[in-house]
């Protein structure tokens, strides 16, 4: 069967390195001039669930800085801010695009890491934010010049669930300590490294300690407070014009109440 003629022998745009080093070098300094100086932080599992797949509790205690390019220069995707059964929610998304030289010389030589991985997670600072690597795209372009130089990392807000933060980076780390609710996080601990207990058995806690204060992105009781003087107002006023509030009767329940 015959192949055909094949390319030209005198061109060879998909294995000379010196076009293919050429090509890096200048994506490199796109990233950089053009580009947002973010933090990455790699995650440490700690005690994988083999059944699942899922960490009870994983760790971020260390924090390298990389220059990214943003590639949603018109803003956040995702589903954004919406209201959901759960509260309101906010799921922003963002692509950011790390090349691979930059990424193996900032992280991958010192942790032993050989790419970006589901799970890490990016600190982007324009908005101080942290964003959670859900996808790592390694093909985001199609072999210019024979080689792959970039990864495309799809990201989305990070919700906070009892992680340990330790990365040394204030701003970073205050994560872990504005949201935790673990109560080993607040308790007072003795000269020994162990925690106090009271008479009763429970851990002692400082004064400040306020558990409703500690959620301070969620707003269900401002809306919960709203619904309230709503249907107080209306109760005087005889007006049915409020919000609808399931409180008490859930038309989507196979129950009476």
């Amino acid at each position: 069967m015959a192949l055909g003629r094949g390319t030209n022998i005198y061109f060879g745009n998909y294995n000379t390195s010196s076009e293919q080093k050429l090509y890096e070098d200048l994506m490199i300094e796109q990233i950089k001039i053009f580009g947002v100086e973010c933090f990455y932080i790699p995650r440490v599992i700690t005690s994988e669930d083999s059944v699942f797949g899922e960490d009870d509790q994983s760790v971020y205690n260390t924090a390298y800085p990389i220059e990214m390019y943003v590639k949603d220069v018109d803003g956040f995707e995702g589903d954004g801010v919406f209201l959901s059964k759960f509260g309101l929610q906010i799921n922003d998304q963002v692509t950011f695009t790390v090349a691979k030289r930059t990424f193996n010389e900032e992280v991958g030589h010192n942790n032993g890491q050989e790419r970006p991985d589901e799970g890490d997670l990016v600190y982007f600072p324009q908005n101080d934010k942290v964003f959670q690597i859900k996808y790592v795209n390694y093909k985001p372009f199609f072999y210019q010049f024979g080689q792959l130089v970039t990864y495309d990392l799809t990201c989305e807000l990070f919700e906070y669930s009892d992680e340990v933060f330790d990365t040394g980076y204030d701003f970073i780390d205050r994560i872990q300590t504005e949201n935790s609710t673990n109560v080993l996080d607040w308790t007072i601990y003795g000269e020994d490294g162990r925690p106090l207990l009271a008479e009763d058995g429970q851990y002692l806690l400082p004064e400040q300690f306020n558990l409703s204060d500690m959620q301070s992105d969620q707003v269900n009781d401002p809306i919960q407070d709203e619904i309230t003087t709503g249907v107080q107002g209306d109760q005087q006023s005889g007006a049915n014009n409020t919000i609808v509030d399931w409180t008490y009767l859930d038309p989507f329940s196979e129950s009476e109440y």
